[in-house]
């Protein structure tokens, strides 16, 4: 699960319009994590989302993690750029409280909370940047580098 799932996808956005005959996928999960080590990171990998709606993309971001990282209870959102949300949502039959802050020490993160197991930040890609620019972010942070 080191490798990004797919960083050179279209955006959502370019996806053709759905036909009554043509069945519509979700654009692809775009995550890189950091190999696991004993010493503790700042960074636990890079997403790149395909958007900052909340409600779209936490769902998918928390279907595409590790089954080892447990069950996500919480999850915090720089308030600044993602979008409005309630408190709570419910994620495959499994509530997740949802956090918003606007921090200055970790604006472009995504903290990720499972009871007993622990925490993960993610560096958070831009949606609007290209595949290039975020193929190199992502690279950075599970390099440890950034």
């Amino acid at each position: 699960m080191n490798a990004p799932t797919d960083t050179h996808s279209s955006p959502a956005t370019d996806t053709p319009a759905a036909s009554p005959d043509v069945e519509q996928t979700a654009p692809a999960l775009r995550l890189r994590l950091a190999p696991h080590t004993a010493v503790p990171r700042r960074l636990d990998g890079a997403w790149w989302p395909h958007s900052y709606d909340v409600l779209t993309e936490v769902p998918r971001l928390l279907a595409g993690l590790p089954r080892t990282w447990g069950h996500i209870v919480s999850v915090m959102v720089n308030g600044m750029i993602w979008s409005g949300a309630p408190g709570r949502m419910l994620v495959h039959n499994q509530v997740v409280r949802l956090h918003r802050t606007t921090a200055v020490h970790a604006p472009n993160t995504v903290t990720l909370l499972t009871p007993g197991r622990g925490r993960w930040d993610l560096l958070v890609v831009p949606p609007e940047l290209t595949a290039e620019a975020a193929e190199s972010m992502m690279a950075t942070a599970v390099a440890n580098l950034g």
